[in-house]
Formats: structure tokens, C-alpha cells, sequence
């Protein structure tokens, strides 16, 4: 068996961060896949689009019988039915959070697995739910946190790992899921393909 070459379908830097805390090595290769999605419930969208990632960086391989795992993810924000994913400007950022304020929302993380071994390949695709409650927040205090500039690249323009820590009142779940990757549920799927 040669040596699993493990390739990251996503250029988020917290996802990078977290495959390093749990001990993977990997590679990362960016899918410039235009996401298109049919389904409506939020842990079906995040499954399809990282199902589409996985499948482009996949797709966009060459070589013959080694072994790659290619991940792919994507995570939103819902509150209530409405999806939420990363903010086009601060000002849709802003009233993104000033309707999540107070409240109970959920974020959905959708992980597709791309498993070849010559040419016998195998597909994991699961999502994690984590709910998440804010404090009350004023718009001077949104204003002031969108100002900063780090909602731009989040879904739900928030990053729990962030400053804006300071307005989560409380998560039930997965940590982890939220920053933008369930770690645990991730390395426990892909175990049997790093052990053989």
C-alpha cells in the first residue's frame, strides 16, 4: 500500500488549522466549481456543495494507482429556513447579525470524502448540526464588529474563533463544526483509509 496523499477541496484557513490540530498532512488544491445547488434543507445544501468541491479537485487529478482522499466542505448558517452564507459587503453583513441578535440559530457543515485507491474508489458524505444562541447585541456594537472586516469570508458573517466571541451566549454541538469543520466526526470517518 503506498502512502495516503490527502488533498483539502477548500481555502479557508480555519479548516487548514483544524486538519492540523487533529495530525493530518495534507495538501490543499482550491475548486473554482460555480456552486449550484437544488436542495432547500440546510444540511442537504452544505452536503451538495461539498460534494461538488470534492468532485471537481477529484476530477482534476492525474495519476494511476496512488492513494488520495480528497475532502470537501462547506458550511451555512440558518436562522429559522433561511440559509445564510457569507456576506456580500459589510452592510449585508450587519443585517445578517442584527437578525440573529438575541436569538438561536444553527450551522450546518457538509463534508464529502473522495476515497481512490487505484481504481476502486469510495464516497462518505455527511453534515453536522451545531446550534448556537447569541447575546443580545446593539447596532453600534454590530456596526462596530462589521467594521473590522472578519464577517466577510464567514457564513452567517460571524467567526465564533474571532473577537465576536464576546457575544456567544452559548453552543449545543460541535465546537469545531461551527469554526467550520466537525474535526472529531471527520478523522473518526476517514480512520479505516489512514490505518490501511
Amino acid at each position: 500500500m503506498g502512502e495516503l496523499k490527502i488533498i483539502l477541496a477548500s481555502a479557508s484557513p480555519r479548516r487548514r488549522e483544524l486538519l492540523e490540530q487533529i495530525g493530518l498532512t495534507f495538501e490543499i488544491m482550491v475548486s473554482n466549481v460555480e456552486e449550484k445547488v437544488e436542495a432547500v434543507e440546510p444540511g442537504e445544501v452544505v452536503e451538495e456543495l461539498s460534494r461538488q468541491k470534492a468532485e471537481a479537485v477529484a476530477a482534476s487529478l492525474t495519476g494511476g494507482e496512488e492513494r488520495v482522499l480528497v475532502i470537501g466542505a462547506d458550511t451555512v448558517v440558518a436562522l429559522g429556513t433561511q440559509i445564510l452564507g457569507k456576506p456580500s459587503d459589510a452592510e449585508e453583513a450587519v443585517k445578517m447579525l442584527i437578525s440573529m441578535a438575541g436569538k438561536r440559530h444553527a450551522v450546518y457543515t457538509g463534508v464529502t470524502l473522495l476515497y481512490r485507491d487505484g481504481a476502486h474508489t469510495q464516497r462518505k458524505c455527511f453534515h453536522e448540526r451545531t446550534g448556537v444562541e447569541f447575546f443580545p447585541m446593539t447596532e453600534a456594537e454590530i456596526r462596530a464588529y462589521a467594521a473590522g472586516g472578519e464577517c466577510l469570508d464567514k457564513a452567517g458573517a460571524y467567526g465564533i474563533q474571532g473577537v465576536f466571541a464576546r457575544y456567544v451566549k452559548g453552543i449545543d454541538g460541535d465546537y469545531n463544526n461551527v469554526v467550520g469543520l466537525p474535526a472529531g466526526r471527520l478523522y473518526q470517518e476517514v480512520k479505516e483509509w489512514l490505518e490501511s
